[in-house]
């Protein structure tokens, strides 16, 4: 299994999945080598047999290294740079320069590479790098596994790499796509070109949400009896219930998540506005980081609400657990989230939640309260209701608390296990 993050050092929701995966996989009796660029050593490994990559030496050369090195920019600049060569020639240059780079980058093999495991400026490289670690390892422990399973982009061109040095089935895990991260007409063309690549190679490939298996098959011309969805769960073993004593007798509102295009943050702050010209005696919380931070700072001080508004930063673990604890009501106004677990783990905190009919958690959760997230009105319609109607917030903390304690990983893992069953030939 290739993955990018797990706990307890992660940047999202990927790696708690992750977790929740193998721990599930362990309880139906599927073994699993879990692959990562940067492990820090001090992760769970009960279920799992976790490889770092970093600690890995390439040892085996994959046929095409253009096939990973095209997903990266060389750039060199010379000192005896002509300034007159015809586009002829010029082309030829660069051609020379690039495979002169590739050299370079071929020099590397039998050395480690050190993965920050993080998402940089040098992500393709990382990517690049990490698919050809990944072929050694899978070279090296062939022998140790029946079947290849690659969470997100990341991790395809791995995958691959893995199955062509072993003939191995591949299953490809979509936890999100190009157009879950950005509007239709901005996304990333390399990030689109490995997603697709990796699902056409994928003998099967694992959708978290029918929303996001419609994607697969519509956007990615993948044939529809190759996809599978498997609903996420939320691992709550060794969870307690947490009691936070609270400095304010406001009642709390919160959004936690990434502060990015897909996740709305805008559509949370306009609903807010409308719910504090209603009423008095609340506070509005955006927990977490993004490359909308600065934006939605402005459009709080725009809108004139920065007293009844606070930013946290990102939160993860215990401060995760703490911030639910505090919260009367948790919104995930996403304009497409491909499932969505935090509802599920504030659900299980017994929080109210509201969720935009745009996610995949909406196909599942039947006690949360849906909205199209463009729809503000309704949004803070919902937040007043669940803030000032106890009898419905108290139907609403009971029933959802016992219906995502029925969403358990070993149920959902089930069904990949049954996945791998399919491709093992």
């Amino acid at each position: 299994m290739f993955g990018w993050e797990f706990p307890p050092h992660i940047a999202g929701g990927l790696g708690t999945a992750c977790e929740g995966i193998v721990k599930g996989l362990a309880y139906n009796g599927v073994e699993t080598l879990f692959v990562m660029p940067s492990a820090s050593g001090d992760e769970d490994q009960s279920s799992t047999t976790i490889i770092n990559a970093s600690d890995v030496a390439l040892d085996y050369m994959t046929e095409s290294l253009s096939e990973y090195t095209d997903y990266i920019r060389f750039i060199r600049i010379g000192t005896n740079m002509v300034p007159y060569f015809d586009p002829e020639a010029f082309s030829v240059a660069v051609d020379r320069e690039r495979l002169m780079s590739q050299k370079e980058y071929r020099v590397n093999y039998g050395q480690k590479f050190k993965f920050s495991g993080k998402y940089g400026a040098n992500l393709m490289e990382e990517v690049a790098r990490y698919a050809m670690v990944g072929s050694t390892i899978a070279h090296q422990r062939k022998d140790d596994f029946d079947v290849i399973h690659a969470h997100d982009w990341l991790t395809y061109l791995a995958g691959i790499a893995a199955k062509k040095v072993t003939g191995k089935p591949l299953v490809v895990h979509v936890h999100a796509t190009s157009f879950d991260r950005s509007s239709n007409d901005n996304i990333d063309t390399r990030v689109y070109d490995i997603e697709r690549k990796g699902m056409e190679a994928a003998d099967k490939v694992i959708a978290v949400s029918d929303l996001t298996r419609s994607i697969v098959i519509n956007r990615y011309g993948i044939p529809p009896e190759k996809v599978v969805t498997v609903h996420n769960a939320v691992d709550f073993s060794g969870r307690e219930d947490t009691y936070q004593e609270r400095g304010v007798k406001d009642k709390v509102v919160t959004f936690l998540g990434r502060i990015t295009f897909q996740k709305g943050p805008e559509y949370f702050i306009e609903a807010a506005a409308k719910v504090l010209k209603r009423t008095s005696g609340v506070r509005f919380v955006m927990a977490g980081s993004g490359d909308m931070l600065n934006r939605s700072i402005r459009q709080v001080a725009r809108l004139g609400i920065s007293d009844r508004f606070h930013f946290t930063g990102f939160l993860r673990g215990a401060d995760v657990q703490k911030m639910f604890a505090l919260s009367d009501v948790y919104i995930m106004p996403s304009v497409s989230e491909p499932f969505g677990i935090s509802p599920l783990e504030a659900m299980r905190s017994g929080v109210p939640s509201i969720i935009s009919r745009q996610s995949g958690a909406s196909e599942v959760l039947k006690y949360a309260f849906k909205v199209n997230f463009w729809d503000v009105d309704a949004m803070a319609d919902d937040i007043y209701a669940l803030l000032h109607y106890p009898a419905l917030a108290s139907f609403a903390m009971k029933e959802g608390y016992d219906e995502v304690n029925r969403m358990k990983w070993n149920n959902a893992t089930a069904k990949m296990k049954a996945v791998y069953e399919s491709v093992i030939k």
